[in-house]
């Protein structure tokens, strides 16, 4: 589905994801689908096809999108915290990222809770991995 904004191709996002995220939902919101957009030059970050629905912007949520964002802290994980920086940080000091391992045993022991803190609703693991890539690029430079 295509963002009304900005024409970005976005995603299907559950209900509950919108709910825990939204700020302030409306009284009497329609029950319809909700699309996320991930497209960093665009606030709006939920939109429905049904002309009626709310459109909810960045300002509209709990937490920031790290899709969205450009500065730290820009969020990588909701369920444990960790950011760009925070990988970012681990290379530096260490030449590698052991942040997906660490999500990955929370995972495993059940601790997550992506589809009520990532805006997305996803898990966050694959977004974990290419930042760790473009952090691994930017230190290490582009010969690497």
């Amino acid at each position: 589905m295509a963002c009304p904004v900005n024409g970005a191709r976005s995603k299907q996002v559950d209900m509950l994801t919108v709910r825990s995220l939204v700020r302030r939902l409306p009284l009497g919101m329609p029950a319809t689908q909700y699309y996320f957009c991930e497209a960093r030059d665009c606030d709006v970050v939920y939109f429905a096809l049904d002309p009626q629905a709310p459109v909810f912007r960045r300002v509209d949520l709990l937490v920031r999108v790290g899709a969205k964002e450009g500065s730290d802290p820009i969020p990588v994980c909701y369920c444990f915290g960790f950011t760009r920086k925070d990988i970012e940080n681990e290379i530096v000091a260490t030449g590698r990222s052991t942040v997906a391992e660490r999500i990955s045993e929370e995972v495993r022991r059940g601790n997550c809770a992506c589809e009520v803190k990532n805006p997305s609703g996803k898990c966050c693991l694959g977004n974990v991995a290419r930042v760790s890539q473009e952090c691994i690029q930017a230190v290490r430079g582009p010969q690497s």
